[in-house]
């Protein structure tokens, strides 16, 4: 049995986000370029992070965790728009994880943007927590 994605999607992690962390194949929606992004923070690939940035909020460098944070669960609130055919997108989420033993969460609404016909991450808005 493969191992499933850390993604959260069901599928094994061979044929859901690894391909998009490796450069085997792009992502096609904006939902699947967001959890790709988590996949890269729990294997801190600052590499991908950073490559899947819109080039005009990419930060010089990403500071990935020093192996105290620890992710647990991504939860997909809401998709607007972000499909193949669509060009803006935005993913609402909740990340738990866990930092020296204790456990909190990371809400936030995303936005996405096709750059050269490819999906990136734009920005996003920290959600405080219902």
């Amino acid at each position: 049995m493969q191992d499933l994605c850390f993604c959260g999607s069901g599928k094994s992690f061979q044929t859901c986000c690894q391909p998009f962390l490796s450069g085997e194949s792009t992502a096609a929606t904006a939902e699947q370029l967001m959890r790709s992004r988590y996949c890269a923070a729990v294997l801190a690939n600052e590499s991908y992070t950073l490559d899947s940035w819109h080039s005009t909020t990419r930060p010089l460098k990403k500071q990935m965790s020093d192996g105290k944070v620890k992710w647990h669960r991504l939860k997909i609130k809401k998709v607007i728009n972000g499909g193949v055919d669509d060009n803006e997108g935005e993913v609402i989420f909740e990340a738990i994880y866990k930092v020296n033993g204790q456990a909190r969460k990371h809400c936030e609404h995303s936005r996405f943007v096709k750059e050269n016909g490819q999906w990136r991450y734009l920005d996003a808005l920290e959600l405080t927590d219902d």
